[in-house]
This record gives structure tokens, C-alpha cells and sequence, in this order.
């Protein structure tokens, strides 16, 4: 295979990540959660495989024709922010006000952080929550703590879009990457394991996600408070 091909592979893998939302968003619709976040997991495995071959296979280079970000971007709104959004609102996690404060929060801060040029650190880390609400409504599913730790939950996370606290980019990020990297294996396998017993509240997995996802949600802070100040 050439390499212009080999490029444009990657672009329509990257590409499969809108056919996957749809499928999310069908199951949301008919509240099968269960079914929607294993499309949002695959599409979630996807995006972590299709950027480490962009880099690869030289995409802008051999296929400059597509815009890969540009891609990307859409469809991680549509599965990092948007049908997350819907599942927390139309599941009963968030009853009356509090839910509609939730998604205008989680869609309106979100698309912002998206379009901010800021959002990269230099060793590739993410300034300020990423946005990957996908992970944090699976996990307060598998959790389904009280409504009023969900909403902290969501207000603290949209304030912290905005501010200079780093998040690690689990495969780009180089420092602690021998953990952080088989930490989001783990958390992969866990979701899918929340999501094929649907959720159920004696399973190990819960924890697992909520170990996996602290290290996640923390290590990023704990690497910003340890660096060398040069």
C-alpha cells in the first residue's frame, strides 16, 4: 500500500467515528444505555488508534485533501460532549433544574474549549478538562452517586475548561506514560465491562472505573505541581 493510501486509510477510520455516534445516539434515544456507551467506547478506541497513525503515515502530507483535525473535532463533539449530555439529562441522574444546568453547562463550555488554540501544553498535555465527558457520564452511571455530587461534578469540571490545570493526554503525554498508558487500558476494559453486565451494582468494574479514572482526572495536577520551575 502507499503511503498517500495508507493516509487516506486513516482518514476514513477517523470518519467511522460518525457512523459510531449515530449508533450511540439511536440507542440513546431509545434509552439503552447500556448499548450506547459501548458505541461511545469503540468510538472512544477509535479516536485513541486514528491519531498515533496520523502521525505515522503523514497524513497532512500524503492526503492534505481531508483535514483530519478538523474531523476530529466534529465527531469527538458529538461523542465527548453532546450525546453524553443527552444520556445525563434524559437518564434521571439530574432530576428537574439541576439537569438542565448540567447540559447547557457540559455543551455550551465544551464547544468554547474546543475552539480555544490554548488547549495543548507543551509536553502535549491538555490545558484544562478535555472535555471528555463520554468517560465521566459512563462512570456516573456505573457510580450513580447523589445528584447533587453529579452536579458539583459537572460545574467543577466546565470552570476547570478555563483555567491552566493540566490533564494528561494518556498517549502523548510522556512523563508517567508506562503508567498512565496501561492505566487507560484498564479503564477501556472496565467500561466495557460496566457496560455488558448494564451497569449492575456489584460489579467489580464500578471500582475499577473509579480507580483508573482518578488516576486519570489527577495525574496531570500532580505532574504540574512536581515540575521543575526553570
Amino acid at each position: 500500500m502507499t503511503p498517500r493510501l495508507k493516509a487516506l486509510t486513516v482518514h476514513l477510520l477517523t470518519a467511522t467515528g460518525a457512523v459510531l455516534s449515530m449508533l450511540a445516539l439511536l440507542a440513546a434515544v431509545r434509552g439503552d444505555w447500556s448499548q450506547m456507551f459501548f458505541w461511545l467506547v469503540i468510538a472512544l478506541i477509535v479516536d485513541g488508534v486514528d491519531g498515533p497513525l496520523a502521525r505515522r503515515y503523514h497524513v497532512k502530507i500524503n492526503w492534505p485533501t481531508y483535514d483530519g483535525v478538523l474531523m476530529d473535532l466534529i465527531i469527538d463533539y458529538l461523542t465527548y460532549v453532546f450525546i453524553p449530555a443527552y444520556a445525563l439529562f434524559m437518564s434521571g441522574l439530574l432530576p428537574g433544574w439541576t439537569g438542565w444546568i448540567a447540559i447547557i453547562a457540559i455543551t455550551y463550555g465544551s464547544v468554547i474549549y474546543f475552539a480555544d488554540t490554548r488547549m495543548k501544553t507543551r509536553d502535549n498535555s491538555f490545558a484544562g478538562f478535555p472535555a471528555c465527558w463520554n468517560m465521566v457520564v459512563l462512570v456516573l452511571f456505573a457510580l450513580k452517586p447523589n445528584f447533587w455530587v453529579i452536579l458539583a461534578i459537572v460545574v467543577a469540571l466546565t470552570v476547570t475548561m478555563f483555567t491552566n490545570v493540566k490533564f494528561i493526554h494518556p498517549v502523548r503525554t510522556k512523563r508517567w506514560r508506562l503508567v498512565s498508558l496501561p492505566v487507560t487500558v484498564a479503564w477501556v476494559v472496565f467500561a466495557v465491562w460496566a457496560v455488558l453486565v448494564d451497569f449492575h451494582p456489584d460489579s467489580f468494574a464500578r471500582w475499577g472505573l473509579l480507580l483508573s479514572s482518578l488516576w486519570l482526572m489527577f495525574a496531570g495536577l500532580a505532574q504540574q505541581l512536581t515540575e521543575r520551575r526553570t
